[in-house]
């Protein structure tokens, strides 16, 4: 029973996270990737460039950094301050924020590209039919970008399930507050539970082959030509 609760424990809360920072992230993403995709801005390559940081910097550096913003001398201990406590780092909050910073670009890019793809003519087809930029956005753009969405969802939740150099720096391994799935592996094989381990693994990868499959899929329909 010990060995289940072990186990179980670290995938419930890696789907907590996972889907609390999708959530997020496609909240956060629609309207950054709506402006990427669509203003003549000459500030969007560089925020975009921003954005993209965690594709590149290493998830130890990007943790520490985070570690950093999170812990009782930075902002995150102001914040944490207004509850009592000291930090953010070291809590299940502090590996939402985490996440949300570390996996945004795989939200984003999709969402952007499927904004781009759609060109102009929908948007002008609506305002001449006398559609607010609001109402056209949410009855025109967001269905025609639906596949971006799908695509964005399934790799903001993906990316989270699978990462773990950022959420070790920044929340440690702490039994039902941080110890997600991927530091359980690590903890499991550091004291030598290779059973555990061998379970948590390879129902890592078995969701791994399930995402691509899904990304194949959804991609395949994408590119087939309307009917």
């Amino acid at each position: 029973m010990s060995a289940l609760s072990d186990i179980w424990g670290p995938v419930v809360l890696t789907i907590e996270l996972a889907g609390l920072t999708t959530a997020i992230l496609l909240v956060i993403s629609t309207p950054v990737a709506w402006w990427l995709a669509r203003a003549p801005s000459l500030w969007k390559e560089i925020v975009g460039a921003v954005l993209a940081l965690p594709l590149v910097l290493p998830p130890t550096v990007l943790g520490f950094y985070l570690l950093v913003m999170l812990g009782p001398d930075g902002p995150g201990g102001a914040i944490a301050s207004l509850w009592g406590a000291r930090t953010l780092a070291f809590s299940f909050t502090g590996l939402v924020i985490g996440s949300v910073i570390y996996s945004m670009p795989f939200v984003v890019q999709p969402i952007r590209n499927a904004f781009a793809a759609m060109g102009e003519r929908p948007m002008e087809a609506a305002a001449t039919l006398r559609a607010s930029p609001w109402r056209a956005f949410w009855t025109v753009a967001v269905p025609l970008a639906r596949p971006g969405f799908l695509t964005a969802a399934i790799l903001g939740f993906a990316h989270t399930v699978g990462e773990f150099g950022v959420v070790l720096m920044i929340g440690g391994n702490i039994p039902g507050v941080t110890k997600v799935m991927s530091v359980a592996i690590f903890d499991f094989v550091e004291t030598s539970r290779w059973r555990e381990a061998h379970l948590l693994a390879a129902g890592m990868a078995l969701f791994a082959f399930v995402v691509i499959l899904a990304m194949s899929l959804i991609e395949k329909r994408m590119g087939r030509p309307a009917s």
